[in-house]
């Protein structure tokens, strides 16, 4: 590919790679982000939307832009009650990212650190050139779908320095090695927490020190989400100093308690010996006489016992069957009446 690129001498403005090369922001948000860092001091009152609709983004294209340019820390909004009761939005549109904490202190005007001022530059002044350099974190933009590791950043780092040879890697220091199931787990949910916060970034040694005391969470019920979730809420107004003493400060005293231990399951029921075989006594001869295994104190098998309840139904039916037949009723009536006239 061929480029021809001349750089301005006027009416240009300056754009990060960082904003440039953003690669969850849609072009509209960057030309909007762009439009406005460049604009003159008096239009800063104007809102946000008429300088999208200026540069003709408009309805859904100017909701979408604006909804990435917030959630990335490039807008941020606060709305509020005036004098006479009514509601004022002020916005607030920076080049860089910026945490709600961060963006409150520059509302305020009470910045902590001043901006330091550039040094002179040494030596004649020279022609301007095109930006063609990448910038170093120019894939730190891409969807993980895990936290990546640096175990292999740091081996590649240390290659260079060490002017080319790769050494030899240290013991204990790949990605879980010698840790247990819980361990990892909470190794790779502190190594998650640059992505939600970035004042909470580890290194792998960092997360390694602390992986222990993630486990205990683990181990006490907490799932990863709740210990990421209570991890990165409610952090200082002043920022984070150290990020491996928070996190130890908060993993040692936010522990949760110890789960009850649970009772023993009782002893399974031990099942009945086998009996042995008996013979049974309502087998005649010699011939016929057979064995069974009895279930409780029987003294006749089965078949047997069937047997002899068939015996008895026939008996009964027999009997049944050999009495007369009842006489009808008309002549029931008719002897209780003859016995009743002869009295």
């Amino acid at each position: 590919m061929l480029r021809h690129a001349i750089a301005p001498s006027r009416r240009f403005t300056k754009a990060s790679h960082d904003v440039v090369r953003h690669a969850r922001l849609t072009s509209d948000a960057k030309i909007l982000l762009l439009a406005v860092q460049g604009l003159p001091e008096e239009c800063a009152s104007q809102p946000l939307s008429e300088h999208a609709r200026k540069l003709g983004i408009t309805g859904r294209a100017y909701q979408k832009s604006k909804e990435l340019l917030v959630a990335h820390g490039y807008v941020h909004e606060w709305r509020e009650q005036g004098e006479r009761g009514r509601w004022v939005t002020e916005q607030l549109l920076s080049n860089v990212p910026l945490t709600p904490e961060a963006a409150a202190v520059l509302r305020q005007g009470r910045s902590e650190e001043p901006p330091s001022v550039p040094k002179p530059t040494v030596g004649a002044p020279a022609a301007r050139v095109a930006g063609h350099q990448l910038p170093v974190d120019e894939e730190q933009e891409k969807n993980y779908p895990h936290p990546p590791s640096e175990a292999e950043a740091e081996a590649e780092a240390e290659a260079v320095v060490g002017g080319g040879a790769e050494p030899a890697p240290e013991a204990g220091l790949g990605p879980e090695a010698g840790l247990s199931p819980e361990a990892a787990e909470g190794e790779r949910v502190l190594l998650s927490l640059r992505h939600v916060r970035r004042e909470l970034y580890l290194g792998v040694k960092e997360a390694r020190g602390l992986a222990e005391l993630a486990a205990r969470w683990l181990l006490r019920g907490v799932s990863a989400g709740e210990l990421r979730r209570v991890l990165t809420s409610e952090l200082p107004c002043d920022g984070v100093r150290s990020a491996v003493g928070f996190l130890r400060y908060r993993l040692m005293h936010k522990m949760p308690p110890e789960l009850p231990v649970e009772a023993a399951p009782p002893p399974a029921e031990t099942r009945p010996g086998v009996r042995e075989l008996i013979t049974c006594t309502a087998s005649g001869a010699e011939e016929e006489r057979h064995v069974f295994r009895p279930v409780a104190d029987e003294t006749e098998c089965g078949p047997c016992r069937r047997q002899a309840a068939w015996e008895l139904w026939e008996r009964q039916r027999a009997l049944t069957e050999a009495e007369p037949d009842p006489l009808p009723w008309r002549e029931r009536f008719a002897r209780i009446g003859v016995s009743g006239s002869e009295e």
